[in-house]
């Protein structure tokens, strides 16, 4: 079992990278690995099979609902959008939107928050380059801000629960550090982005999506989430072994697997309502940062990516250092200040 989950392990972590028809079906690939993944592990049954089944339900339909919006909406959105862009300095304006919805991310969903971003990023018409670091940057800062209470995201569900806390824990608990590190990126992402000129212009195209494309991302999109509940219940039983009994500042460095398997899994697997705090927070905060560096990471991103067409080596290429140096430098906060 544990050899043919290391391979399974290896295909999702290289193949992306290296094979296109791969990288252009990444939510089919990533289902047929969490099903193999839950077959050779032992645990795919009913019960699992059903799990998988509705566990996207909620996701694909707000996915589905705001991209009808979106297109109905359209051209209202749009007017606000290029009126306020052309208003700001086009840097202030991103730095404040990765800023707001890292924020809005725990009452509005890090889904809904991930489809307004993306919406708003395609009418700017940025260069490729800004386009993919921005829509980066604010999928890191989304996805941390989503821990903050248990609708934002399945991590901060699962996490409550097994805890037994009330629903201001998390905030309590690592609040201050995703707050400063919120609006960090967006101050990094004001004096780093340097968007083409292009950006400012005042002619703009409308390009509308068809009914289509808007059921065909949400049907990719269900794949993807059930994909990825088959992949964490596959890797459950390994993370059980080998896993549980570490000390937390390794845990903190093995929970970059959350780039490619679904954290809240991860997180159901490894918290305890018998851990300290400490440990508590070592986990949680290398689960969240680095979902941000692969597309697979978490479901923000695989919006993202799908809408915008951002492959996986243009995601990693920026996304995976910056990932790592947010994790050491939250580490070593963590060591010192605790």
């Amino acid at each position: 079992m544990t050899v043919g989950l290391l391979i399974i392990l290896f295909f999702v972590l290289v193949l992306p990278f290296f094979v296109k028809i791969v990288e252009r079906n990444l939510e089919v690939f990533l289902f047929l690995m969490g099903l193999l993944a839950a077959i050779v592990s032992g645990v795919f049954d009913k019960e699992l099979f059903q799990v998988s089944l509705t566990n996207p339900i909620k996701i694909t339909l707000a996915v589905l609902v705001a991209g009808l919006l979106f297109k109905w909406l359209q051209q209202p959105i749009e007017n606000a959008i290029v009126k306020m862009s052309q208003a700001l300095n086009i840097r202030l304006f991103l730095g404040l939107l990765i800023v707001i919805l890292g924020f809005l991310s725990s009452i509005i969903t890090a889904i809904i928050a991930a489809i307004i971003l993306v919406s708003v990023i395609s009418i700017l018409k940025l260069d490729r380059k800004t386009e993919v670091q921005a829509i980066v940057l604010a999928c890191f800062s989304i996805g941390l801000g989503a821990v903050l209470t248990p609708i934002g995201e399945p991590l901060a569900t699962i996490a409550i629960s097994k805890l037994g806390e009330d629903f201001s824990y998390l905030f309590h608990l690592i609040g201050m550090e995703i707050i400063v590190a919120i609006i960090a990126i967006g101050t990094f992402t004001f004096l780093w982005l340097q968007p083409s000129q292009k950006t400012n212009s005042k002619t703009f195209k409308r390009e509308t999506e068809g009914y289509h494309t808007i059921i065909f991302r949400s049907v990719k999109i269900y794949l993807f989430v059930m994909g990825l509940t088959l992949l964490g219940a596959g890797f459950e039983p390994l993370v059980n072994r080998y896993l549980l009994d570490l000390d937390s500042s390794v845990l903190y460095w093995i929970n970059i697997l959350s780039a490619i398997l679904d954290n809240a899994t991860l997180a159901a697997a490894e918290i305890s309502p018998e851990m300290s705090a400490e440990t508590i927070r070592y986990i949680i905060l290398g689960l969240i940062i680095s979902g941000g560096m692969l597309i697979q990471g978490n479901i923000p991103n695989i919006i993202s990516a799908n809408k915008l067409r951002i492959t996986s080596k243009e995601w990693a290429k920026f996304a995976a250092p910056f990932g790592f140096t947010l994790m050491l430098i939250f580490f070593l906060y963590l060591n010192i200040f605790g």
